[in-house]
């Protein structure tokens, strides 16, 4: 069913969207993902943060952001700052030293709450593409140009994709989970 091959890139795309905001969540340790995304007010335009300048993780707790401009040191950690994520900034005059700090239960149930919602968002976003293949095949059935029978083996083909997709979806959300709760 070349419908279906058609939109196998964009659940795939859905997939990696979604993976790119799961790394954001904060899990208690260093990751540059949690704010290389981050938009900073940099040569009269918003840019992210891993444009203008590098991240090192210094340690599990820790990470340092230099920009290549020094200039926008003051930009970047307020950009940090006005994320919310809960991280500490420190100015050291050459780089920004932002510490990630230790996560509470409480912080962590909330983080949950956060993960659980955009895990929800993606099968929301899975299933919205389902249905927009499942109108075009019936569409296409209206048309004659595929058979009564081809729309419903397509149906069952799109429902079994489906099914994988939500798999992998559960599957992120599980192991999201479990480093977010590890203490």
């Amino acid at each position: 069913m070349s419908i279906l091959e058609d939109y196998k890139p964009e659940f795939a795309k859905l997939i990696d969207h979604l993976k790119a905001d799961l790394m954001g969540l904060r899990t208690g340790r260093a990751n540059p993902a949690l704010i290389e995304n981050l938009l900073v007010e940099a040569y009269g335009s918003k840019m992210p943060i891993k444009q203008v300048g590098s991240i090192t993780v210094a340690d599990a707790r820790s990470m340092t952001v230099e920009p290549w401009d020094k200039g926008l040191l003051k930009d970047v950690e307020k950009a940090i700052a006005a994320a919310n994520l809960g991280l500490g900034t420190a100015n050291e005059g050459q780089f920004i030293r932002v510490s990630v700090p230790q996560m509470t239960e409480e912080t962590r149930r909330d983080l949950v709450k956060v993960l659980k919602e955009k895990i929800e968002n993606g099968r929301v976003a899975v299933r919205g593409l389902r249905d927009k293949i499942r109108d075009e095949a019936s569409e296409q059935e209206k048309n004659n140009e595929i058979t009564e029978d081809d729309k419903y083996r397509l149906q069952k083909d799109l429902d079994e994709l489906t099914g994988k997709y939500n798999d992998q979806i559960k599957e992120m959300l599980e192991k999201k989970e479990e480093e977010i709760m590890t203490v």
